[in-house]
């Protein structure tokens, strides 16, 4: 039985990431609500280039919609860029993207505890907000570490197990979703605590960073445009993925007020031993 919902194979090919679109909302109102912490996507692509070498092959584990694979096509201008996602409808978007803003990159639909790359073949890996939907992240990790050339650098992303809490306790409070405040992290198998931990058992650990965001959801309107698309919640089914439904429910039952979250992003820069 899988530790979470979000280590469920299943659920990570099927709806959890099916839908670009549901993604792009949720990953948008986290954006328009944060007031304090640097942009996650510039603070990967600098540390991926910082671990480079000329004109190096790239590849962005987990790459979701592409935001981060865009930017290192943009910054580090690889001779090879590969995004490797377990989600076809997301690798869907990657290519369009990519090849909008005129850049290649080789997709490949796979589960990262089994990489479809040859050993050494890689110089830059990035895995950034995904190893946690992994029971077992430090098997990842090793294979990250087999496909790593020699001199290869990993960046590894995750956020604090606590993330958000601040609404879980706000849905529980509603009562739409009892449990939400009780209900295991997303980040549950790989988070800030962990992370250096876990990624030395394969790789040399180079750096660490930890940096707290908070965000400002002025309104339940702004906070429902998260809640709504989160597969964290069991909402009923009337309101899952209906923000304004949502909305107009959470204010028959709380009174609407600004709602501040916070979390904590780490980085952890790793080499090839």
């Amino acid at each position: 039985m899988p530790a979470t919902p979000f280590t469920d194979p299943d659920q990570i090919a099927g709806p959890l990431y099916a839908d670009p679109a549901r993604l792009a909302r949720r990953t948008s109102a986290l954006h328009a609500a944060k007031i304090s912490g640097d942009d996650a996507t510039a603070t990967i692509t600098a540390l991926a280039t910082t671990s480079s070498t000329t004109a190096p092959v790239v590849c962005d584990i987990g790459c979701g919609r592409g935001t981060s694979t865009l930017h290192l096509a943009t910054q580090l201008r690889p001779r090879r860029l590969i995004a490797v996602d377990q989600s076809a409808a997301l690798l869907d978007t990657v290519r369009e993207r990519l090849t909008a803003a005129g850049h290649h990159v080789d997709t490949m639909c796979a589960d990262f505890h089994h990489l479809p790359l040859l050993e050494g073949s890689v110089d830059v890996a990035i895995a950034a907000f995904c190893l946690y939907h992994s029971p077992r992240p430090a098997d990842v990790i090793a294979e990250i570490a087999r496909c790593l050339a020699p001199g290869g650098r990993a960046v590894l992303v995750t956020k604090s197990a606590d993330s958000y809490q601040e609404i879980d306790q706000l849905i529980a409070a509603s009562a739409l979703d009892l449990e939400a405040a009780d209900r295991p992290s997303l980040y549950t198998t790989f988070h800030s605590g962990n992370a250096a931990d876990t990624t030395a058992t394969a790789l040399q650990i180079l750096q660490t960073q930890h940096q707290q965001q908070v965000f400002r959801f002025q309104h339940l309107d702004h906070l429902a445009d998260y809640v709504a698309t989160s597969p964290k919640y069991t909402l009923p089914a009337h309101l899952a993925g209906h923000p304004r439904q949502l909305a107009a429910e959470l204010r028959r039952r709380l009174p609407d007020r600004p709602v501040t979250a916070t979390s904590t992003v780490t980085y952890v820069q790793a080499a090839r031993r």
